[in-house]
């Protein structure tokens, strides 16, 4: 459902529609199940009229309803026919040897074949260097704080700076999500690799990682940057990496607390050194000030308390008026469903 539909819905429940215009069912959606459900349960539940003009559908007078289910059941056909081809001409392609993508960081176009990756002199010798760093025993956060000492223009600054865009306001300021993608990147051994990711479905936009032997593997397509032997010690170091030891205890509030300043959960940090009390939870964007956000935190005997409090509070709001409590508990149930 498109997302002007959506933003159209919010009007209809606010009672500020009284009649949904479009020009035919295509328009309105795809999935003849919504748009069924749209036009025979909800829009008729709020008293909103719906019409599609070249259509000729319209709720109040009756016209085109019996034939608008059959519309609608040829207007998810067409999606689905394009997705099988568009996969079929993907399928072709990727089995051909041929990049289904752009060439990442390290690599560019030739300028004579746009299907051919050559390397680029100034980022090639940067991904060398991080693998080297890897290897040697630097974890991501390590080696991105390499890269930000040494002043190596990240990814999106190298290009902003070669197409004369603005450049990010920290140009040297590598992610350790950048590392690792970089480290996890089968192409720099010189091959090319399709087929990394799949859908189960067109109507589903989440890619799921496809398993090694579903993956389409050329060897000796472009230049290598690192050797196989390189890229795969890797891997195993990243596969068995170490991490220090942790508590065991799990935090009561962990994964259900958020910053008050960026919204992002607060991690639990503890530690088989602390007592109970310095258990704290902190901002996953702040990383010793290299992050996005400040030192947010608070301590978890803190944060139980106000809890306890909390819970105190509702469970004497409930005894003291049991009745008002059921009405507005209800209210609220109804508004979720809707």
């Amino acid at each position: 459902m498109a997302r002007c539909v959506q933003e159209g819905f919010e009007l209809v429940k606010q009672g500020l529609v009284g009649c949904w215009l479009c020009k035919d069912l295509s328009r309105f959606g795809r999935d003849y199940l919504t748009v069924g459900q749209y036009i025979d349960i909800i829009f008729p539940s709020y008293d909103v009229r719906f019409i599609a003009v070249n259509d000729g559908v319209d709720s109040q007078r009756g016209d085109g309803e019996g034939f608008a289910a059959i519309r609608n059941l040829f207007n998810e056909w067409y999606p689905r026919d394009t997705s099988k081809k568009v996969r079929t001409s993907l399928r072709q392609r990727g089995t051909s040897g041929k990049h289904l993508g752009k060439p990442p960081y390290g690599y560019r176009c030739d300028p004579n074949d746009k299907d051919k990756w050559i390397m680029d002199e100034d980022a090639a010798p940067i991904v060398k260097r991080i693998f080297d760093l890897c290897i040697d025993g630097k974890g991501p956060e390590q080696i991105s704080r390499i890269l930000e000492r040494d002043q190596v223009l990240t990814t999106k600054a190298l290009y902003a700076s070669r197409k004369g865009k603005p450049m990010p306001k920290n140009p040297y300021g590598w992610s350790d999500q950048s590392i690792v993608g970089i480290l996890e990147r089968q192409e720099y051994t010189g091959c090319t690799c399709n087929f990394k990711t799949y859908s189960k479905s067109y109507k589903l936009k989440k890619r799921i990682p496809n398993n090694p032997e579903d993956m389409f593997i050329v060897p000796d397509t472009q230049e290598a940057i690192v050797s196989q032997a390189q890229w795969d010690r890797v891997q195993e170091l990243r596969k068995n990496k170490r991490r220090p030891v942790k508590a065991e205890r799990q935090g009561l509030f962990a994964g259900l607390v958020y910053c008050a300043g960026c919204g992002s959960k607060l991690h639990f940090a503890t530690c088989k050194g602390f007592e109970g009390k310095q258990d704290h939870y902190r901002c996953s964007k702040y990383k010793s000030g290299r992050g996005e956000c400040s030192a947010h935190y608070i301590r978890e005997d803190v944060l139980r308390e106000l809890v306890q409090e909390r819970i105190q509070a509702v469970n004497a709001y409930i005894r003291s008026d049991v009745e008002g409590f059921q009405e507005e508990w209800l209210h609220y149930r109804r508004a979720d469903q809707e």
